[in-house]
């Protein structure tokens, strides 16, 4: 493996432990959500393979397989070192409000996931919508 393939497989192997460290399903959700099959996701989530993780789905990764701040900070320190010539604009991280918010279990793994798809969705539309409207 060339030493950029080993520098590809290093935030690899950190996608691949937080996947796995997610509940059954989280390979078909992220498909889902960045609009690929599973096969898609199998080789960005593989170290063995040198493919690159193309750099605008990584919000998206972030966000479905909710790493935390440190994961985040891991993976984005081992990409630009797998990446350096990327622009400093696309390296720059996003400052992010976090909001807990309550509901009542619903009794089923499937039905609390799919409200908090829902919450998330919804306030990934508001932002969208202000962003529109905001006068410079």
């Amino acid at each position: 493996m060339s030493s950029e393939g080993s520098k590809v497989s290093k935030y690899k192997v950190i996608l691949r432990t937080v996947i796995e460290q997610r509940p059954s399903g989280i390979r078909q959700r992220l498909a889902e959500a960045l609009g690929k099959n599973r096969s898609f996701i199998s080789q960005i989530s593989n170290p063995e393979y040198n493919t690159p993780i193309p750099f605008k789905h990584i919000p998206k990764i972030f966000d479905v397989c909710m790493f935390s701040d440190e994961q985040e900070s891991q993976f984005l320190a081992a990409y630009t070192e797998a990446h350096p010539n990327r622009s400093a604009l696309e390296n720059k991280k996003v400052q992010m409000v976090h909001c807990s918010v309550s509901f009542p279990d619903m009794g089923s793994e499937k039905s609390n996931t799919a409200i908090k798809k829902a919450i998330q969705d919804y306030t990934k539309q508001l932002v969208a919508t202000i962003e529109t409207v905001k006068t410079p």
